[in-house]
């Protein structure tokens, strides 16, 4: 049985024995602001005394997402909820549109500030919430949630390697392609121009909230000119809830997985379950993702197979000359002789379990006192800041 998320919060706000008021979207994963809320029914004195924490830990911060019309009507959709008449005046409803998150969230508190839990390093994003009176705490949550939703991998012998059932040479998860995502419509244009197809368990879905045709791209370097996508692979039927699990057969019967990041043309480095899954079962990999990216995974202790494959790929800044460098990669392992890729799936085989006994046996403490570190020393930004200025302006505009 899986873990309930709650109490996964639970559990990060006692692990650092600190009284937060803790605030995350529910459903998980949702940006939707009217989802984010309060992760238990706390007493109204502890809305005053506690620090905020707001998890906005699974998908990828953008700052401009809301704006102060929307953050001002979600305010006065809750207040009129609750019933609290005091606090639907225009002024305090245009105050706390100023405020951002935290106007969504109990910002009549003592605390000046309000502590921002996040997933991503190397990021302009964060830097802005911070400007603007948050206090950014980095933990990587799709590392614990990952060893939650993967846990049988572990012990799975369906996992178990064997060169002799390797059908095809590569492994592509390639669900939704809108957002951040769209330039997995660009990377399948080229598999199949490059005559890759034929060696991948790949498949494709035409609509993702529109149909790809009618996509308007954000980066241009990534427009196709290829629309029957869809005629040419078979096609994706898995919803969201996919990525919460994985498919034993599809691992013993291909070489490498090519991991499909959400985030791409980017330079933050935001790894998600989609990386960890590979590790978790076992198996090489290709990481698609934001330049670097093999670098965060090494942070953690993983190693990468840059001595078998060619890993320059993550240091190109160019993201169209990126994803065609992991192309000409994935066209070189496709021609080797059937000799030769047999010897390099076993070598890299022997990483690959390196990799896996590290997923369950080192990285969940590794992640968990990396948070402590940050939530400790956020906590202490928190409390040289704690005029109760919010509170106090609060109470004059009611008065007023």
């Amino acid at each position: 049985m899986s873990v309930p998320l709650d109490r996964l919060y639970h559990y990060l706000g006692d692990v650092v024995n600190h009284d937060l008021l803790i605030y995350r979207w529910l459903p998980h994963g949702s940006r939707k602001l009217e989802d984010l809320d309060q992760l238990m029914n706390y007493p109204e004195a502890k809305w005053y005394h506690s620090p905020i924490a707001i998890f906005h830990d699974q998908e990828p911060l953008d700052y401009d997402f809301y704006s102060p019309e929307q953050i001002r009507a979600c305010a006065k959709a809750l207040f009129l909820r609750d019933n609290t008449q005091s606090m639907l005046a225009d002024p305090i409803l245009d105050y706390l549109s100023q405020q951002h998150l935290r106007g969504i969230a109990c910002c009549a508190n003592y605390h000046d500030l309000t502590i921002l839990v996040h997933s991503e390093q190397h990021s302009v994003e964060v830097d802005r919430f911070e400007q603007t009176g948050f206090v950014p705490v980095y933990y990587w949550s799709h590392a614990v949630i990952a060893q939650d939703w993967f846990r049988y991998a572990e012990y799975d012998p369906k996992l178990a390697f064997d060169s002799s059932k390797i059908r095809q040479d590569f492994l592509i998860y390639n669900r939704a392609w809108a957002g951040t995502r769209e330039y997995r419509l660009c990377f399948v244009e080229q598999l199949l121009a490059t005559g890759l197809a034929p060696y991948c368990n790949i498949s494709f879905n035409p609509e993702d909230g529109g149909h790809y045709s009618t996509h308007q791209f954000v980066n241009p370097n990534f427009q196709i000119a290829n629309y029957n996508l869809h005629n040419e692979l078979r096609p994706n039927t898995h919803d969201s809830a996919a990525s919460a699990d994985y498919c034993g057969e599809d691992y013993v019967t291909t070489g490498i997985e090519v991991v499909l990041e959400t985030l791409f043309d980017d330079s933050r480095w935001h790894l998600t379950e989609k990386t960890l899954r590979p590790i978790a079962c076992g198996k090489p990999f290709i990481l698609m993702s934001a330049p670097g990216s093999l670098q965060y995974l090494k942070q953690y202790g993983f190693e990468t197979f840059g001595e078998l494959i060619d890993e320059s790929y993550d240091q190109i800044t160019n993201h169209r000359q990126r994803l065609q460098a992991v192309i000409a990669e994935m066209t070189r392992i496709s021609l080797m002789s059937p000799e030769s890729k047999n010897q390099l799936y076993i070598k890299l085989n022997d990483i690959a379990k390196r990799n896996k006994q590290q997923f369950f046996n080192g990285l969940h403490d590794q992640v968990i006192n990396e948070y402590k570190n940050n939530m400790n020393q956020a906590m202490i930004t928190m409390q040289q800041h704690c005029t109760r200025k919010h509170l106090a302006r609060i109470k004059e505009l009611i008065d007023q």
